[in-house]
């Protein structure tokens, strides 16, 4: 099992910047990869990036240029940070870390974290 937590969120103005963190704890040494989503109102789940256990980076398009994602190794922590915040990314921001175990690939979520940009 893996416990997932994330923290940074909270209010920002159009145009600001904020880091969300992601830490997780449990049986991670069998963590294969750590992935940042989101879910804007009345939308789909949103794949942002992601890390892999061998420091592996992707972004994705969306938000490629704007956002960034980097990895503590020692707390398998991993953080996203986000520039230029529009109000259109006002979104829970929810962390994903897959275990591999016996050939099997096990998702695990935390809660979320809201980000909210307006003035």
């Amino acid at each position: 099992q893996v416990q997932v937590e994330e923290s940074g969120g909270g209010l920002v103005q159009p145009g600001g910047s904020l880091r969300l963190s992601c830490t997780a704890s449990g049986s991670i040494i069998s963590i294969i990869t750590m992935a940042w989503y989101r879910q804007r109102p009345g939308k789909d789940r949103e794949f942002l990036g992601h890390i892999t256990h061998n420091g592996i980076t992707g972004v994705a398009d969306s938000v490629k240029g704007r956002f960034t994602i980097s990895r503590d190794n020692a707390k398998h922590n991993i953080d996203l940070q986000m520039n230029s915040l529009e109000p259109e990314d006002t979104a829970v921001y929810y962390c994903n870390v897959q275990t591999m175990t016996n050939g099997r690939v096990n998702p695990y979520w935390g809660q979320g974290t809201q980000v909210t940009v307006s003035s």
